[in-house]
């Protein structure tokens, strides 16, 4: 299955087995046995064999005729959650350390700079 789905890829971009392989840093007798199904890529060349037809890794491994959509997510998170952590982040360096940079970077990592002060130093400022 993959190795069909690398040669339709392969013809589609009208590249021959000798310049993938070298896109690929394999043999051209890899790729033709990829190919005849004799043999199989390695995942992290399945990856970089995607990354060069720009498909998504799931497209060489499943038997799919049409492009795979790539669903983007993204994680909601309110502005006013985001502002206050870093207020908190701000205000802990602030009485911590004394020190308006080292406040204005906590500030930039927000709730990760809060997480890690109370996993590090507890609730105590």
């Amino acid at each position: 299955m993959v190795g069909k789905n690398i040669a339709r890829l392969r013809k589609e971009a009208g590249m021959t087995q000798e310049e993938l392989a070298e896109k690929l840093n394999v043999t051209r007798q890899a790729i033709s046995s990829w190919e005849r199904e004799r043999t199989e890529p390695d995942l992290d060349t399945v990856q970089k064999a995607a990354e060069v037809f720009d498909v998504p890794a799931e497209e060489l491994i499943y038997e799919t005729k049409e492009k795979s959509k790539k669903i983007n997510v993204t994680t909601k998170v309110s502005e006013s959650t985001v502002g206050f952590g870093s207020v908190l982040a701000i205000g802990i360096s602030l009485l911590k350390w004394h020190s308006i940079k080292w406040a204005i970077l906590h500030g930039v990592f927000g709730w990760g700079y809060v997480i890690y002060y109370i996993i590090k130093y507890g609730w105590n400022v």
